[in-house]
């Protein structure tokens, strides 16, 4: 008896001491963020949360789970027992499919208004993800070693680039996705499967991940490689002392995709009050500044000015991109389409009858999208100096 009358008091206790941990916070101690690997490798993430820690006295737990893609997918994955609280790196590309799959928390928070509504239009106008950065992807080379790079579309498929380019995986990576939605915007639906059947035999290698895709290319197993429109700035700040880079980065037809990386809230995580925080964080001067010289991206705060080594970044006359209705519309139609010809080998004319005969018997694929005109827009590279 007496042994039960003390479980009963220690089991009293622990609740006591339960309760006046949630009321003093303690369960809020804690933060874990999912993101990609470059946002801790390029040292975004040392430049910025060790602030966020001291403010709010709390532990910043960053998991790195590969590229974006892979980020998606585990936050899928976890839907039912989510392990994080916030996740960083969900772009454009990757938004239809994260908002459709119920993973994120919809917060618009108060300090918005510091990132221009272009930019949340074409990341996610419903506050399921905030913008952090933007920039163009490019196709880039080193000068030293390729004198003539290709400068459009069409300069890819001369037999001089056979296995020359290495890409992403647009099932795994959001800059592999990118690229996909760049091609779709330049030839139309179903246009782009005609060109990447072309593009084929161009190709190195497909990587998981633009990490593995860089080491890759920087080990120079092949001159060409999908990465970004700032490498250039990148290489003149770390290698060339604010000179000429050695590095360039070609615009194909002068056009550039955009893409747009977010911050947002997982649904159902352990610690909501402080990812609000954190969002509202990510927005502030504190961290913006830090973006250009350490994710190589543009700040999406239009307070936060640029480096100097950013006049070497490529700057596009034109930006194509399908807008996010589209991208939702469309996201699992093309990326099947996409692995029936790159993986499964299917011709472009084979996968576009058996999608004509889906939708004529009403099992549900949706219909080719009009793809975009090409509008003109200030936003990517305004000045800022």
């Amino acid at each position: 008896m007496r042994k039960l009358v003390v479980l009963m008091i220690l089991a009293l206790l622990v609740g006591m001491f339960g309760s006046v941990s949630l009321v003093m916070g303690v369960e809020s101690k804690e933060l874990t963020v999912y993101t990609y690997n470059s946002f801790v490798s390029y040292g975004l993430a040392n430049a910025t949360i060790p602030e966020f820690e001291k403010v709010y006295g709390v532990k910043v737990n960053v998991i790195t789970l590969g590229d974006a893609g892979e980020v998606l997918n585990r936050l899928i994955l976890e839907k039912g027992n989510p392990q994080a609280d916030v996740v960083i790196g969900i772009d454009n590309s990757l938004a239809a499919k994260a908002i459709a799959a119920g993973v994120l928390d919809v917060y618009k928070p108060p300090n918005i208004n510091v990132v221009p509504k272009d930019l949340i239009d074409a990341l996610d106008p419903t506050y399921h993800l905030i913008p952090y950065d933007y920039g163009a992807i490019a196709i880039v080379y080193k000068k030293n070693q390729v004198k003539n790079p290709p400068r459009t579309f069409g300069d890819l498929l001369n037999p001089r680039w056979r296995k020359s380019l290495i890409l992403e995986d647009p099932r795994t990576s959001s800059t592999g996705m990118a690229f996909l939605l760049w091609t779709i915007a330049a030839y139309g639906d179903p246009g782009w499967l005609y060109y990447w059947e072309k593009l084929k035999p161009q190709i190195y290698q497909i990587t998981k991940g633009w990490d593995a895709g860089w080491e890759m290319w920087d080990k120079g197993e092949a001159p060409l490689f999908l990465s970004y429109a700032t490498d250039p700035a990148y290489d003149a700040y770390y290698y060339t002392n604010g000179s000429e880079p050695n590095i360039g980065a070609v615009l194909l037809n002068n056009t550039a995709y955009v893409q747009v990386e977010g911050v947002g809230i997982v649904k159902g995580c352990k610690h909501p009050a402080l990812a609000r925080k954190f969002v509202e964080f990510v927005l502030s001067n504190e961290f913006q500044r830090e973006v250009p010289l350490h994710n190589w991206m543009f700040p999406a705060s239009k307070n936060v000015g640029l480096p100097e080594v950013y006049k070497y970044a490529a700057k596009p006359g034109k930006v194509i991109d399908p807008k996010p209705g589209e991208i939702k519309a469309n996201y699992n139609k093309w990326l099947q389409e996409w692995t029936e010809l790159m993986v499964e080998g299917k011709s472009p004319e084979e996968i576009i009858k058996e999608h004509e005969t889906k939708t004529s018997s009403g099992k549900g694929v949706c219909g080719p999208a009009s793809i975009l005109g090409i509008a003109l827009i200030p936003l990517l590279f305004r000045k800022r100096h």
